[in-house]
């Protein structure tokens, strides 16, 4: 259980001081509040005695004043450093675990839904900064205090009738390391139930045009309510446990106060002890009920946290599939591209994606990519943009440098990429444009617009481009928003532009002027366009065609064209389609 403040050890050791001075705090405060049930005990055995007079009345009232205003601002100390700081390790573990997630590569992604992450990054990280403050709290109080208080109870009241009192603690310990062990595998299993149903609640929320073209609401709603069930039934299962600590202790704290009371009397009665101490004795056990508690909030905050961090670290144990080169070499600009007998084949997969890729790339041309779907144009472009590690066979050189010798922020930062599925953030069209380029003056915006022929499209929105695009661009159509990750990618004048079938979505016309700017714009620069409409790469420099992963052919249009293979039946058949 106490294993928890060992994994976070680190940031104790960080946060010693605050932690140091917090405790201490708590401590004293601890010490201060042992002191008013002696003064009470006082008082009453000076009347039972006739001996109490106004001065010495007044001097233990203004001491037991004074010892409350003391006890009051130490507390706020204490509490605003102690649970200031896990507060603090919440944010800091949320920025790690962000900072993590953005290093990892698709294979992870794969394998963690965005859900169960989500779940992780709020529900666990609030678990783990309860066990940073409130389980502090508890331990000190379960422990410090209690002994503290036992100590008081020992050798100012009466040895035999403190033992006597705390013949149940050892019961109550049996006890509670048995509820602790259940806590932590129900609670585990609370915890992944719960992120299964936040998976499934972004997927529905996604989903919900297709769900409703497909008329699958009440079979959704249906799948929704069985989850919800079952994370209900797990969280319940949790909270009987949890219901069984306060009982439990009840009983044994009642147990304490009949011995306690019971055996007292019959010490008053005998003489060995006053009625004052009878009844700060009384109060002391009153006392002990919080560290009682305590040692019950103790386990079950302790599990829970634990659990939380197995989660949190099961996520931070993953390795980055691609990181940085010990010794990494520097490069101004990709001058040229080489793919020297490229192989690639996916993690846990058997047979290769690619197969044998030969491609020289100069600075300033423009290559097409086609074939059918799956041929592996993707998959070529995720060897450029390294989110899985290098080929086993063959080599991606850029300069005549292995591209795994460069860092990843120098080639991801040459590379300008529009996927297929156009992600945009829920702002505002400029916003999506300016992530690629953040300190872009409106003129320039205005000139890619232009280039990703996208200015009238932005002059007919309600607010231009401060019109918001809703969650995942929803109020744009599918051609707008291809045209604003284009105008996105674009921003950033890339070295390297990859276009992955980015202009499907929009009309024949609009394409032509798309492409008539690129070759104007992109004269300089390194530009490769995956289509499967052909026109789209008819004027690059070299088209490649893949097929099974295989180049099939290689050349320029014109040279493709007199081959009469794939490449020219394709592009006659699309030009008799877009003839009718």
């Amino acid at each position: 259980m106490i294993s928890v403040f060992r994994k976070l050890s680190w940031y104790f050791k960080e946060q010693w001081i605050r932690y140091t001075l917090a405790i201490s705090a708590l401590i004293i405060v601890n010490v201060l509040v042992v002191i008013p049930p002696t003064i009470l005990g006082e008082i009453i055995d000076s009347i039972q005695r006739n001996q109490l007079t106004t001065e010495r009345f007044t001097q233990l009232v203004t001491l037991f004043v004074a010892l409350i205003v003391i006890g009051y601002l130490i507390s706020f100390f204490w509490d605003y450093t102690l649970f200031g700081r896990a507060i603090l390790l919440e944010k800091k573990m949320r920025s790690i675990l962000m900072g993590h997630f953005m290093k990892m590569s698709p294979s992870f992604f794969g394998k963690y839904r965005t859900g169960d992450l989500m779940a992780r990054a709020t529900n666990d990280l609030k678990a783990i900064m309860m066990t940073a403050g409130f389980g502090i709290l508890t331990l000190v109080d379960s422990t410090v205090f209690m002994a503290f208080i036992i100590a008081i109870m020992l050798f100012t009241i009466d040895v035999k009738l403190t033992l006597a009192a705390l013949i149940p603690l050892p019961i109550m310990a049996f006890v509670m390391q048995k509820y602790g062990k259940a806590i932590h595998e129900r609670f585990m299993k609370a915890q992944a139930s719960f992120s299964e149903l936040n998976n499934d609640t972004l997927e529905s929320i996604q989903g919900v045009r297709v769900i409703r073209a497909f008329v699958q609401e009440k079979q959704d709603e249906k799948r929704f309510n069985n989850k919800t069930e079952e994370v209900f039934q797990k969280n319940i299962a949790v909270a009987k446990l949890d219901a069984l600590f306060e009982p439990t202790i009840k009983v044994l704290v009642g147990l304490a106060y009949t011995i306690g009371l019971g055996y007292g009397s019959y010490l008053v009665i005998t003489g060995d002890i006053t009625i004052g101490k009878l009844v700060t004795f009384n109060v002391y056990l009153g006392m002990l009920i919080w560290p009682m508690f305590a040692v019950g909030e103790l386990i079950n905050v302790m599990q829970r946290g634990n659990a939380s961090l197995d989660r949190i670290d099961q996520i931070l144990s993953h390795r980055p599939d691609v990181s940085d080169p010990e010794n990494p070499k520097s490069i101004s600009r990709p001058e040229t591209i080489t793919f020297n007998q490229l192989s690639f084949k996916y993690p846990d997969v058997d047979r290769f994606d690619l197969k044998d890729i030969n491609l020289e790339v100069t600075r300033g041309e423009t290559i097409g990519i086609v074939g059918m779907t799956g041929s592996g144009k993707t998959t070529l472009f995720r060897q450029l943009l390294r989110e899985y590690p290098p080929a086993e066979v063959g080599e991606l050189l850029i300069n005549d440098t292995k591209i795994q010798d460069l860092t990843l922020d120098q080639t991801r930062d040459w590379v300008g990429h529009v996927p297929q599925d156009h992600i945009l953030f829920s702002k505002t069209v400029r916003d999506n444009i300016l992530f690629g380029n953040v300190e872009a003056s409106d003129e320039l915006v205005y000139e890619i617009l232009e280039t990703a022929s996208l200015r009238e499209d932005i002059d007919n929105l309600p607010e231009g481009l401060d019109t918001l695009v809703g969650e995942s661009g929803v109020t744009l159509s599918g051609g707008q928003k291809q045209r604003v990750s284009l105008a996105r990618a674009l921003i950033k004048d890339p070295e390297i532009l990859i276009l992955d079938d980015s202009l499907s979505a929009v009309d024949g016309k609009t394409e032509s002027k798309i492409i008539e700017h690129l070759k104007k714009v992109r004269s300089n620069k390194t530009t490769f366009i995956a289509a499967h409409r052909l026109s789209a790469v008819q004027h690059a420099d070299q088209i490649i065609v893949l097929e099974d992963g295989e180049m099939v052919e290689h050349g320029t249009h014109n040279e493709l064209m007199k081959r009469q293979g794939w490449y020219y039946n394709q592009f006659v058949i699309q030009q008799m389609e877009g003839g009718n």
